[in-house]
């Protein structure tokens, strides 16, 4: 059981990248652990009552932690069968060889190579080849699910590289004109999660390549902020846990009426791309995420132009002044009033 385990996590193998190699075990309550290569844990029922297909993943950025733990624990804990899974799970921890050099990533951010964006440009690397594979293991776990009616869910656990002023968001992926899920915005908030951010434009992260390839309810979640292991304070990861551990054991979580007073909904107003070398953000280097800008507030310099705030209240997300060139390097966003959405 150790060793199956062990091969899961795939920073403890020789092979961090991924061995290709299944190795397939039965828990005494029926329980089927099959294990597709390093990272890549498919946990299937005896009894498989529930009707969902469940992809929980972590560690796309190796030194976002919480997650890793999260999954960690839970997985620990279907194995000693104090965990109940109901329906099919797919478990990913993305990129083992970040997570051994406690980086970010080792040579390009994965959570823009999705999509097949791996498959563009001259460049090759390792982080590449693995979202390519990633990539397949989706298609392989949502394809073959049983017959019938099905709900595919996909949360890509994320901490943010630094403070916010909402401590925990998710961003809904573009939903190309379907409408938003009121029960999704539910499950966010049993998690802690009370802010989404709802991108208006394709993307290349994890979570857009499963809503657009698979039609799945997908989310990039952010619990927190970046720590190295044993340094998170897992009572403010509490509630994400205790819903995520309650969503593969139950057939259906009730969280009663939609009220939406208690959700904060965000729209982009702004992605601010760095193209020249000569860049800079015109904030502080410790700005946190969600800080406020009015109209006309300088953002940012890009060689020589400039990029001002279009709205009042126009909030900054993920500002990084150091990303490769063509990348991201500031979103923001505005609120909009969460009555607002078309829900179903």
């Amino acid at each position: 059981m150790n060793k199956i385990f062990s091969d899961f996590l795939g920073w403890s193998c020789d092979n961090e990248w991924g061995s290709e190699e299944t190795a397939e075990i039965s828990l005494e309550n029926g329980t089927q652990l099959s294990v597709w290569d390093s990272g890549v844990l498919e946990v299937t029922p005896a009894t498989p009552v529930g009707h969902k297909d469940i992809i929980l993943s972590c560690a796309v950025h190796g030194n976002e932690t919480a997650p890793i733990e999260i999954c960690r624990d839970i997985i620990n804990d279907i194995i000693s069968e104090k965990q109940t899974v109901t329906h099919r799970t797919l478990f990913l921890i993305a990129n083992p060889a970040s997570i051994n050099k406690g980086e970010r990533f080792v040579e390009e951010n994965m959570n823009r190579l999705f999509s097949g964006a791996h498959s563009k440009g001259d460049t090759n690397n390792k982080e590449r080849e693995r979202a390519a594979k990633i990539e397949g293991y989706v298609e392989r776990f949502y394809l073959s699910a049983p017959e019938g009616p099905r709900q595919r869910l996909h949360y890509d656990l994320h901490t943010a590289i630094r403070d916010s002023k909402r401590e925990k968001f998710a961003v809904y992926p573009f939903t190309h004109g379907a409408p938003y899920s009121r029960h999704q915005l539910q499950f966010l908030l049993a998690c802690g999660v009370d802010t989404v951010l709802l991108n208006q434009a394709p993307t290349t992260t994890f979570s857009y390549f499963s809503v657009r390839q698979f039609n799945a309810q997908a989310f990039t979640v952010e619990l927190g902020k970046v720590r190295p292991f044993g340094e998170n304070d897992r009572t403010k990861f509490a509630a994400a846990e205790k819903t995520l551990r309650q969503l593969l054991a139950e057939v259906e979580l009730d969280f009663g009426p939609f009220e939406p007073e208690k959700h904060y909904v965000f729209k982009e107003a702004q992605t601010i791309n760095r193209t020249q070398q000569d860049f800079e953000l015109n904030f502080a280097d410790d700005a946190a995420n969600f800080t406020s800008f009015d109209k006309g507030d300088l953002l940012a310099r890009d060689g020589d132009k400039n990029h001002y705030a279009q709205h009042n209240g126009e909030h900054i997300i993920f500002p990084n002044a150091k990303v490769a060139l063509g990348h991201r390097a500031l979103l923001t966003v505005v609120k909009i009033p969460t009555e607002s959405l078309d829900l179903f």
